[in-house]
């Protein structure tokens, strides 16, 4: 999917050291803007650890806590071990999510490229959970269902709500975003100040709305797949 806006800090420095980017490449660059941010923001919260948290180190805990809490009320005691996927997949979808309202930057999440990536890593973790859990054997058989004659009904009923999972997932979160920069950018374009802020607080309402549905829904497939109690999500 093309970008929105003609004005971008990435190509305005490429230009400026003469270099030429491929058009498909500025999403890349955009989701490394995001990886140094949230790199770059750990370490420096985390270099000078205190006791007794405060600013930048007690935001950072309270996120961490929220999301483990998160974690452990849809799954059980065992949601604390997801926390490095689920919590590193949270953080970076909604920073994507708010790059684009700062201007001259790009939401890496309004690239299909960008949310399918982050579907597929939850859709192979999930059957890697499950098999892991389960056995090989075990897992396998569910796809089958409860009863073995209702097999050949079952088999591609289930292989396709799994397919289904990071479509809906990509799909969703994609199609969010890129609406938000579209409306955003059409307003700016009518209105340059005033008009487009209620948006703009709209748009960061969404962002977490949409970072909370994919971990929400990320989570959910996991706790099925390893039968923590909430059965299978088709």
């Amino acid at each position: 999917m093309e970008r929105l806006t003609s004005f971008s800090w990435i190509e305005y420095f490429a230009h400026a050291l003469g270099v030429q980017l491929p058009s498909h490449f500025e999403h890349v660059l955009n989701t490394w803007v995001v990886m140094l941010v949230l790199i770059g923001g750990s370490f420096l919260v985390t270099r000078h650890l205190e006791e007794t948290p405060k600013g930048a180190q007690n935001l950072l805990e309270f996120t961490v806590e929220v999301l483990q809490d998160f974690l452990e009320g849809v799954m059980g005691p065992q949601g604390r071990r997801y926390l490095p996927l689920l919590g590193t997949l949270a953080l970076f979808i909604l920073t994507s999510n708010l790059l684009g309202l700062i201007p001259g930057f790009h939401s890496p999440t309004s690239n299909l490229n960008t949310t399918v990536a982050c579907a597929l890593v939850v859709f192979f973790s999930t059957h890697l959970v499950g098999i892991k859990e389960q056995g090989l054997w075990r897992y396998l058989k569910h796809l089958a269902g409860p009863i073995w004659w209702l097999a050949p009904i079952m088999v591609p009923v289930e292989i396709i709500g799994h397919l289904a999972r990071p479509v809906s997932l990509s799909v969703r979160l994609f199609g969010n975003i890129f609406g938000e920069d579209a409306v955003l950018l059409i307003l700016f374009s009518l209105v340059p100040l005033l008009v487009p802020l209620p948006m703009m607080l709209l748009a960061i309402f969404t962002s977490f709305v949409q970072t909370f549905v994919f971990v929400m829904l990320s989570t959910i497939y996991l706790a099925g797949a390893q039968e923590v109690g909430h059965g299978e999500e088709k």
